[in-house]
């Protein structure tokens, strides 16, 4: 069984940074691949960033590319998502996801909730 608990969220004017924290619990092969997802109102939900545990290799979203930076510490058993250059498009509520996977590849690949096991309760990001 595989825990999450986001925390860093809040609100922020447009052009300013927050950082998101997942900490995470559990089984570590059910966590090798991590992500971040948001959900804004009226909107599906949708992946923001992925990364394979231990690798250093992550996907971004184009929408986030070049602003927001997935990272780990493992020593912490934390997941971060550093949030720069925010704009109010990115106001949604934002969810750590995990699941397993045996390869890079793999897990970059996974860009859908669906092929998520497991997910903390999310924390609100809002941009004005």
């Amino acid at each position: 069984h595989v825990q999450l608990v986001e925390s860093g969220g809040g609100s922020v004017q447009a052009g300013g940074s927050l950082r998101l924290s997942c900490g995470t619990s559990g089984n570590t092969q059910s966590r090798r691949c991590m992500g971040w997802f948001r959900q804004a109102p009226g909107k599906e939900r949708e992946v923001v960033a992925v990364l394979f545990a231990g690798s250093g290799v992550s996907y971004y979203a184009d929408s986030v590319k070049g602003r927001f930076a997935i990272s780990q510490d493992d020593a912490k058993n934390m997941l971060y998502l550093q949030m720069n250059s925010l704009k109010p498009d990115d106001t949604a509520m934002y969810y750590c996801a995990a699941t397993g996977s045996s390869s890079t590849v793999y897990c970059l690949s996974r860009r859908s909730p669906g092929e998520y096991n497991y997910w903390g309760q999310g924390t609100q990001v809002t941009v004005s």
